[in-house]
């Protein structure tokens, strides 16, 4: 062990122990003895200082606190064997970019130019993980992000990729014929808590507290699936449910949209010099998005 923490040899023992459920089938899988697997995970045991497993009637149990530590452990090493293999397939299969993204923009606007890229540039890989918060970049393994906000983040440097344009509200059809759309349950994004108060102020309405009970979600894509299910109204960038609108899926039911600020942008952290993937992928979306404005 070094600082406290235990040896991948010891962790991997105990996490194929509790998923497999006996030290002969940890064994097995891991190429080892079963009396090694248990030194291991016995030495495991005695340097925590705590117990992990239990016998009942001849079977290994885990204890409350093996559970948990099972469960932690298994997300861990599985972090690790994702690494290594984005590692391979960096220095084997061509270039490569790790790009955090905002999962409703990514599947609305980027993956149909993504499709594009791919065929422009066949040998480089775009891979993408979901972010709906901002990070650092020196906390993660992320070559460049797409996210929404007034302006490139610190110590960074990119494009602007487009402005939001404005807020609307919208609802389904059905809702819409009630007629009152005031008294609609009112649907908000957990990352934008004002933007209804903001919105009624600007269409010279004062919000009440029934405006600001409804429910919460965390992303657009599932605000869009509470509107499909009649379960309200909802603030939406129009350009995430404009062919929503054109198709008569949703309905603005009061005309008011509301002017934003904030846009989205394309960047990577400027510690470290980009990769010629990342300025390629840069110059092809500023590109793109020209011709599409």
């Amino acid at each position: 062990m070094r600082q406290g923490v235990p040896s991948l040899g010891a962790l991997q023992a105990f996490e194929a122990t509790a998923r497999l459920g006996t030290f002969s089938r940890a064994a097995e899988e891991l190429s080892l003895t079963h009396s090694a697997v248990y030194r291991q995970v016995s030495g495991l045991e005695q340097r925590l200082g705590v117990s992990l497993l239990t016998r009942v009637r001849r079977r290994l149990v885990l204890t409350p606190a093996g559970r948990d530590y099972a469960a932690r452990i298994r997300h861990h090493l599985e972090q690790i064997g994702k690494d290594t293999f984005s590692l391979i397939a960096r220095a084997g299969v061509g270039r490569s970019i790790h790009l955090a993204v905002l999962p409703t923009l990514s599947t609305v606007w980027l993956m149909p130019r993504l499709a594009l890229f791919s065929q422009s540039h066949p040998d480089i890989t775009v891979s993408l993980s979901v972010r709906t918060t901002p990070f650092q970049f020196g906390d993660h393994p992320f070559d460049a992000a797409i996210y929404h906000g007034r302006q490139l983040w610190p110590q960074t440097e990119g494009i602007k990729l487009f402005d939001e344009g404005d807020l609307v509200p919208v609802c389904s059809p059905k809702l819409a014929a009630s007629g009152d759309w005031h008294k609609l349950v009112h649907l908000h994004m957990s990352t934008r808590p004002d933007s209804w108060a903001d919105w009624y102020r600007s269409a010279g309405l004062e919000p009440d507290l029934r405006v600001s009970s409804g429910p919460r979600y965390e992303l657009f894509s599932l605000v869009m699936a509470a509107l499909q299910a009649d379960m309200g109204l909802a603030l939406m960038p129009r350009f995430l449910v404009q062919q929503a609108l054109d198709q008569g899926e949703l309905i603005m039911p009061v005309p008011h949209a509301m002017p934003v600020s904030e846009a989205y942008f394309f960047s990577y952290p400027t510690a470290n010099e980009p990769s010629d993937a990342v300025l390629l992928l840069e110059q092809w979306l500023l590109v793109q998005e020209k011709e599409n404005t």
